[in-house]
C-alpha cells in the first residue's frame, strides 16, 4: 500500500517561545511522508526568525494578522498532501498518531472522510480526555463512526488537534469558515460530518497543553459561545434543507437549534439592565441545563454507531506486500 503525503498545518501567533517545541514534536513522527507548513498570521514577536532557523525543514508563510481560520485555509492552499492535519502551536502529539490515523483511512477507503483521535486535555492541574468530556463512548478501541452528525449535532469534541482529513473533502466544503474567530473547529467539523462516515481511534494520540494564559479561547463570553452554537446550527440546518439525502436529520437539528435558541436567550437576559431580568436568565439557564441533563439520561440522545474494521495494521500490510515475489 502506498504512503500518501500528510501536510501537518500549525498556525501560530506571536508564540516564539513554544513554537520550536511544537516543530520538534513534528518531526518526531513515526509517518515517514510529511510536510510540514507553519502561517505565521502576523506575529510581532520573534516567531518569523525562529521560523526562518528551520531553513527547508519547514514550508512557511507570513501574513497579517487574520485569525486561526484564515491562516489555516492559507495552510491548506499551500498543502501538497493528501491528507490534512492540524496542530496548534502550543500542543503536542503521540510519535504514532499520523501512522495510525493514515491507517484507518486507508482501511476504510475512499468513503471516509477523516479520522478522528482521543485527546489528552489538561485543565487545571488535571488530565481529562476529549471523548470523556463531550461526552462521546466508543465501545471498541478504533473503527467507523457511522452517524457523526446526530452524535456533534449535540455536543461538541476536541477536533483541530485531534482529526486528519482527506484534502479533497476540505475543498469540497470550503476549508474553515473565516468569519469564525472561536469555535471554528465546531463548524467545520459539523460540515465535513455531512460528507460521510469517519474513522476514530479510542486511545489519546494529542495533547492539548495547559502552556498559555492567554488564547482567544479565553475570550469567548457566554453570550458568544451561545451566538456561535446558534449560527452554526442554523448553518447546517441550511445544508440539510439544500440536500434530499439528508433529510433525516432535519428534526434533530431543528430540536437543536430550539434548545441551543433557548440557552441565548437565557444568555442575553442574566445581562440585561432590566429589573428582575437577570434572575429570570438564570432561572431560565438551569432549566436548560437540567432538561440537557435529563435528555443525556434518554435512549433518544444519540450514541456513537460503529463498526469494526480489518484489524491488519497497514504497516503490516505494507511490508507484506513489499515482501511478495514479483512476477515479472
Amino acid at each position: 500500500m502506498n504512503e500518501p503525503l500528510v501536510s501537518v498545518i500549525i498556525p501560530t501567533y506571536n508564540r516564539a517561545e513554544v513554537i520550536c517545541e511544537t516543530i520538534e514534536n513534528i518531526f518526531q513522527q513515526t509517518y515517514p511522508n510529511l510536510e510540514l507548513i507553519v502561517v505565521d498570521d502576523g506575529s510581532t514577536d520573534d516567531t518569523p526568525s525562529v521560523l526562518r532557523s528551520y531553513g527547508n525543514r519547514i514550508r512557511w508563510a507570513a501574513q497579517e494578522n487574520a485569525g486561526p481560520s484564515a491562516a489555516r485555509n492559507r495552510g491548506i492552499s499551500m498543502a501538497k498532501g493528501e491528507v490534512i492535519a492540524f496542530q496548534d502551536s502550543d500542543d503536542a502529539w503521540h510519535p504514532t498518531k499520523i501512522e495510525r490515523q493514515v491507517s484507518l483511512l486507508q482501511r476504510g477507503g475512499e468513503s471516509v472522510v477523516c479520522c478522528l483521535c482521543n485527546c489528552n486535555v489538561e485543565r487545571d492541574g488535571r488530565v481529562v480526555h476529549s471523548f470523556e468530556t463531550a461526552p462521546i463512548y466508543p465501545p471498541i478501541e478504533e473503527g467507523m463512526w457511522l452517524n457523526v452528525t446526530e452524535v456533534l449535532a449535540t455536543r461538541c469534541v476536541l477536533f483541530n488537534q485531534a482529526v486528519a482529513v482527506r484534502r479533497k473533502a476540505l475543498v469540497r466544503v470550503g476549508g474553515f469558515d473565516e468569519s469564525f474567530r472561536l469555535m471554528e473547529d465546531m463548524e467545520l467539523a459539523l460540515r465535513l460530518s455531512l460528507e460521510g462516515p469517519w474513522t476514530f481511534i479510542r486511545e489519546p494520540l494529542a495533547t492539548r497543553q495547559a502552556k498559555l494564559r492567554h488564547t482567544l479561547s479565553h475570550e469567548a463570553s457566554e453570550i458568544i459561545v451561545a451566538k456561535n452554537v446558534v449560527r452554526i446550527q442554523e448553518g447546517i440546518l441550511r445544508i440539510i434543507e439544500s440536500s434530499g439525502r439528508l433529510a433525516a436529520l432535519r428534526p434533530q437539528l431543528e430540536r437543536e437549534l430550539r434548545r441551543s435558541r433557548r440557552f441565548l436567550r437565557a444568555a442575553q437576559m442574566k445581562e440585561s439592565d432590566v429589573f428582575g431580568a437577570s434572575l429570570v436568565g438564570w432561572v431560565l439557564e438551569r432549566t436548560e441545563h437540567y432538561r440537557q441533563a435529563a435528555y443525556r439520561r434518554t435512549p433518544w440522545f444519540p450514541q456513537m454507531k460503529v463498526s469494526a474494521l480489518d484489524s491488519r495494521n497497514f504497516w503490516d500490510l505494507r511490508k507484506a506486500s513489499a515482501s511478495e515475489p514479483s512476477l515479472r
